[in-house]
């Protein structure tokens, strides 16, 4: 009764390590900041975006 209930396809339960130039990673966080928003945020748009655009979306393990 009344338990909130949370969307099964927005759970995050998996990281993504990459290694990418120091002053790029910088800048790029710094812009983020500017821009009130997070460096994860506007990377997990990102790849929600690329997927969309190359039709990927629906495809299963």
């Amino acid at each position: 009764m009344g338990g909130k209930r949370k969307k099964a396809s927005n759970k995050k339960d998996s990281q993504l390590v990459l290694r990418i130039n120091r002053h790029e990673r910088d800048l790029f966080v710094e812009l983020c900041e500017e821009l009130d928003t997070s460096a994860a945020r506007e990377i997990r748009k990102f790849i929600k975006h690329f997927i969309d655009q190359h039709g990927l979306q629906d495809r299963e393990q």
